[in-house]
């Protein structure tokens, strides 16, 4: 078994406009070396979205962070490194905070819901408090229109996390899933995927993905979380994407 790449990967790019908060530890750099070191043929670099109130990349960090990457794969030619985005979805319409005019320096994108997200209007605001307060006590099924939403309108890699930080109906997420080929986070930081979850729609022709979501580069490529979910699920590793057997 072999691990071919991890796409959830966050630097201290991740920090809004200023860059003194900052969401993770390394550069860009130390979280590639890092994935050489431990034999990735590919890391992508994923900070979370532009409407994240305190962590989202910039628009002047995303082109830096452009020029970086294209400068670090004629660097090191043994390893591929994407440039991504953790989006964040925004309301149940499936809204994702991509700018149109930047897309097209991406690799990749993923997405997931994250508290740190700009309301669109005061409906999501108050499902935003619910989800932070109240654990998503009245808002299920809202956030699953938003999830189901957003991958049918947007080509996503796959959503990371799904069911952290808002419960959602993941049959009706899985279906989706199915149908539009985008693929399910397994994320042993957030133990989202779920073993209960992963389950409930493991009979899905779904693509899994596993992802450190790592926040330093010692953690890149870190796994082993991750893969005591998938153990405990009783799901074939085969069924990992970015898994090599």
């Amino acid at each position: 078994m072999k691990i071919i790449g991890d796409f959830h990967t966050h630097t201290i790019f991740s920090c809004g406009n200023n860059e003194k908060r900052r969401h993770a530890k390394g550069t860009i750099e130390e979280n590639v070396l890092v994935a050489i070191d431990k034999g990735l043929k590919k890391i992508g670099i994923s900070e979370h979205g532009f409407s994240h109130n305190f962590y989202g990349l910039s628009r002047k960090n995303a082109l830096k962070e452009r020029e970086e990457i294209d400068r670090l794969n004629e660097k090191y030619s043994d390893i591929e490194i994407l440039m991504g985005m953790e989006c964040n979805i925004l309301d149940d319409s499936g809204k994702i905070d991509m700018e149109e005019d930047l897309i097209d320096k991406f690799d990749y994108i993923l997405a997931g819901y994250h508290y740190g997200a700009k309301p669109t209007s005061l409906r999501s605001l108050l499902h935003n408090i619910d989800n932070l307060l109240f654990g998503g006590i009245f808002s299920k099924e809202y956030n699953t229109r938003a999830v189901v939403n957003a991958m049918q309108k947007y080509n996503i890699l796959y959503i990371t996390h799904p069911g952290d930080k808002g419960k959602v109906d993941i049959e009706r997420v899985a279906d989706m899933a199915e149908k539009t080929g985008t693929g399910l986070e397994i994320n042993g930081h957030h133990r989202k995927l779920s073993p209960e979850m992963i389950k409930k729609i493991g009979d899905r022709n779904i693509k899994f993905y596993i992802g450190s979501d790592a926040h330093s580069p010692e953690n890149v490529a870190n796994f082993e979380k991750a893969f005591k979910i998938v153990e405990e699920a009783g799901l074939d590793v085969s069924r990992i994407e970015n898994i090599e057997i």
